[in-house]
């Protein structure tokens, strides 16, 4: 499959960690609010992670931009993860923070909800600890790819977690179930898949910088699992509230499924 006209090349150029970082993850922002997405999101993976059902040898985390969070619970049920990302300033800021290099952001107000969660709000030096020496590489992804990690192989993983990945790198509902396609080549039969993202989007900013969206649906992302092989286990829809619409006009709701591959 060929490469989304010039997606890639606009995200090499243009997206810019730093300003993701400040507008998406700054603790005096609106972000950490109860009923916006991190907290949604943070909530559905621990209780994902920590009911036992999801868990095994290897994880891959498609498409991690900069950022930690997709892991931070999935880090205490797998022995190997693997983060991977198209954007080479994105792996950059991955590593620099997964290294303790001079510059990394500060995760810990976001490590410090997800510990909240699991019992103990002050763990987060604990945590790191756990992350760090649980992602063993940061590679390359493309998932417009037969194999989105190519050229590497790895054994098929117990599980793929994904956020607002997919849904920016197609333009379509034929690349965007290619793409599901593709990565689901990665996972082993029986293996889960976490996906998160939001509904009714059709562009977001980083910066002063537009990028576009797939406008997806509960529906569409439920079909398109289904007719890649997937049985979906859980399925969570959080509507915005009156505030998040006047914020963000340019989508409707977010979303978080847990499917089981059965091909």
């Amino acid at each position: 499959m060929e490469p989304e006209f010039d997606l890639k090349d606009l995200y090499q150029k243009d997206f810019d960690t730093e300003s993701y970082f400040q507008m998406y993850f700054n603790p005096k922002s609106d972000a950490y609010v109860e009923g916006y997405f991190l907290p949604f999101m943070l909530e559905n993976l621990h209780k994902t992670f920590s009911s036992g059902d999801v868990k095994g040898d290897l994880l891959i985390d498609i498409g991690c931009g900069p950022s930690i969070h997709m892991i931070i619970s999935a880090c205490e049920c797998f022995k190997e993860i693997i983060a991977s990302d198209w954007t080479d300033a994105n792996r950059r800021a991955y590593e620099t923070w997964l290294r303790d290099k001079p510059g990394a952001f500060d995760w810990t107000p976001v490590l410090s909800m997800a510990c909240e969660l699991e019992g103990d709000r002050t763990k987060c030096a604990e945590k790191e600890k756990k992350i760090g020496a649980t992602v063993k590489r940061v590679l390359e992804c493309d998932v417009t790819r037969s194999n989105p990690l190519y050229p590497v192989v790895l054994p098929p993983a117990d599980c793929l977690v994904t956020s607002l990945c997919l849904e920016s790198a197609c333009t379509n509902l034929n690349s965007y179930s290619q793409a599901v396609r593709n990565i689901t080549t990665l996972l082993k039969k029986g293996g889960h898949l976490v996906m998160c993202g939001a509904n009714g989007c059709t562009n977001y900013r980083v910066g002063q910088k537009i990028f576009p969206a797939l406008n997806l649906s509960e529906e569409i992302v439920k079909t398109t699992l289904i007719a890649n092989g997937y049985v979906i286990k859980e399925m969570k829809i959080h509507p915005l509230s009156a505030k998040q619409k006047a914020d963000f006009d340019y989508l409707s709701e977010y979303f978080f499924f847990l499917a089981q591959k059965n091909v």
